[in-house]
């Protein structure tokens, strides 16, 4: 398998995963929603709000744009649960395009941006790319745990089961 086909496999999954997620996290009361359950940002709305930011304020427009938003990891980023859901969803979609629309030359090379404090930065492209998507999963694990402890197993949304099933968009 390439890496375009590869990395867009994997964009499938990020967008099919958070969808799963924020399916079971739609049923939370809210007191559930923001309890501290040892995650990150000490709850599932912090945490959810963290993916936001690395995934889509962050990563997405180093890749896309070759920049870095000044954008703090602020756990209260977006307040509104719905809200918080749409943009997850919609940051999510946009990456198998964005993947799409590398040449080879940019698979191989790097990726050069600029910091929020003015300094040139390199990484290697597909590396950092890999990067991003197991930060979502890592993330998006730990939301799953702590709904298993809310009794709200959601097994499915282990990547072994989505490969497992081609069905699965």
């Amino acid at each position: 398998m390439d890496a375009v086909a590869h990395f867009t496999q994997l964009a499938r999954y990020n967008v099919w995963a958070t969808a799963r997620l924020l399916d079971a996290v739609r049923a939370l009361p809210e007191e559930d929603y923001r309890r501290d359950f040892g995650l990150f940002f000490h709850s599932i709305h912090g945490t959810l709000n963290h993916l936001l930011v690395g995934e889509h304020h962050l990563w997405f427009v180093r890749f896309a744009e070759g920049i870095s938003p000044k954008v703090a990891l602020d756990a209260e980023l977006e307040l509104d649960r719905a809200q918080l859901d749409a943009r997850l969803r919609e940051g999510a979609a946009r990456w198998a395009p964005l993947i799409a629309s590398f040449s080879p030359d940019r698979w191989s090379g790097t990726l050069d941006y600029t910091t929020m404090r003015g300094t040139a930065a390199s990484l290697p492209f597909a590396a950092t790319l890999a990067h991003v998507f197991n930060h979502g999963t890592h993330h998006r694990g730990q939301i799953t745990a702590a709904l298993t402890a809310l009794g709200q197993p959601c097994p499915e949304l282990d990547f072994v089961y989505f490969l497992q099933n081609p069905s699965k968009p």
